[in-house]
């Protein structure tokens, strides 16, 4: 997802200003004209970022399912919305949390619908799907039953990203070892070693000695260069992958990966259908569900594709027809979805959608690291080995001299 900043007006003229993610300039405008909002300008974040109004640090999903827990108790109970709200925020201690909930307190006590409250006081902090979650409970009357689908879907999010981040901790150490290591032998052992052997001249030495010398005074002299640049290159990586063009070059480049693409492919599938089902369940309608379920994937190509989808949707095309034309979802997720359509039960299809692929995403992604796990060993020992191997080659070359003299 692309980064705009966004300048809206409403009916009273008020002009307010708003950084949205989104796939295209023609989404941005349409979600603003669906809120009855008029969209003066729409620009692009470049590369280096504008100026314009601070984006919103997103709240943390564990603090947001919690605060959402306790919201739809107070509710239950008969609290009126404004109390509750001000009842949470005097007892949260989370000071961003803290300081939106004042924020939608306020505007719910001066009139606006707490679905409104949310997108004006929290527009990047919180994700749109509980926005439009929220809007559909107001306008069908079941505001609890539609917060208590949303924490249960959040808390399945919460759950299976929990199993994802926890197979990664051992890899992610090992990587660690191997830059940590590699770093201490090239800026510290291989100095040592290189003052020892400046007597003896770079033409007596091995050819891989004397290249592992030359890498570690790189490494001693430059280290400091060398990090500054890479820091540097990384905060312009990371500016473009939030433009237009660089988030779907790295979207197309990580979907084209042997194993890894098709894991996170799988991965996004799931969280769309589970998306669609909670949202669908809630009483919204199919082509409001689907703007919104894909607005919230990381997937560029993938959000494009839904786009197209929504435009066919909107021509009277069914919704497995649309995603089978996109070209992008796998085969058993239109299927399923055409099983769904044709008795009814496209919320509990998408469910089962949803499910299989997180299944098949665990299964896979722990197949994959089985095997990263010892190529990273691997890996570590023929680096370790080499730079050792070089920097002892000659002292064993003047043993075997002075034993033969």
């Amino acid at each position: 997802m692309a980064e705009y900043l966004v300048q809206t007006a409403d009916e009273r003229g008020h002009v307010s200003e708003h950084v949205e993610h989104a796939a295209s300039v023609s989404e941005v405008r349409d979600r603003f004209s669906q809120q009855g909002l008029l969209v003066t300008s729409v620009k692009p974040r470049g590369l280096l970022g504008k100026a314009g109004t601070k984006r919103q640090r997103r709240l943390k999903l564990e603090h947001f399912v919690i605060f959402n827990q306790q919201f739809l108790t107070l509710i239950r109970a008969g609290l009126p919305i404004p109390t509750g709200l001000e009842l949470l925020s005097r007892r949260q201690k989370n000071r961003h949390l803290r300081s939106i909930l004042e924020n939608v307190r306020e505007r719910v006590h001066n009139g606006e619908l707490l679905s409104e409250a949310f997108r004006h006081a929290a527009p990047t902090a919180v994700p749109r799907l509980y926005t439009t979650t929220l809007l559909a409970g107001e306008k069908s009357g079941n505001l609890e039953e539609v917060l208590n689908r949303f924490i249960a879907f959040q808390r399945l999010t919460l759950a299976f990203r929990k199993k994802l981040v926890a197979s990664l901790i051992y890899p992610a150490l090992l990587i660690t070892m191997v830059i940590l290591m590699f770093t201490f032998l090239l800026s510290y052992v291989v100095p040592q070693f290189q003052s020892l052997y400046s007597q003896l001249g770079n033409g007596q030495l091995p050819a891989i000695t004397v290249f592992v010398l030359h890498v570690g005074d790189i490494a001693k002299h430059w280290i400091f260069a060398i990090v500054g640049g890479l820091a540097l290159l990384g905060f312009i990586f990371w500016r473009w992958s939030h433009t237009e063009g660089g988030s779907l070059a790295i979207d197309k480049f990580r979907l084209g990966l042997p194993v890894a693409g098709e894991i996170w492919l799988k991965y996004q599938v799931a969280l769309f259908s589970r998306t669609m089902s909670t949202l669908l369940s809630g009483g919204l309608p199919l082509v409001q569900a689907l703007e919104t379920a894909g607005s919230s994937l990381e997937s560029r190509l993938l959000a494009n594709a839904i786009l197209q989808a929504v435009q066919k949707v909107r021509e009277g095309r069914s919704l497995s027809r649309s995603l089978e034309e996109t070209g992008v979802f796998p085969e058993l997720a239109f299927e399923m979805t055409e099983v769904g359509e044709s008795t009814g039960a496209l919320p509990a299809m998408l469910t089962s959608v949803a499910e299989f692929f997180e299944e098949d995403v665990q299964t896979a992604l722990s197949a994959a690291l089985s095997l990263i796990e010892p190529i990273i060993l691997i890996v570590m020992g023929c680096v370790v080995a080499t730079v050792l191997i070089a920097l002892y080659l000659p002292i064993f070359s003047l043993g075997a001299q002075a034993g033969g003299a």
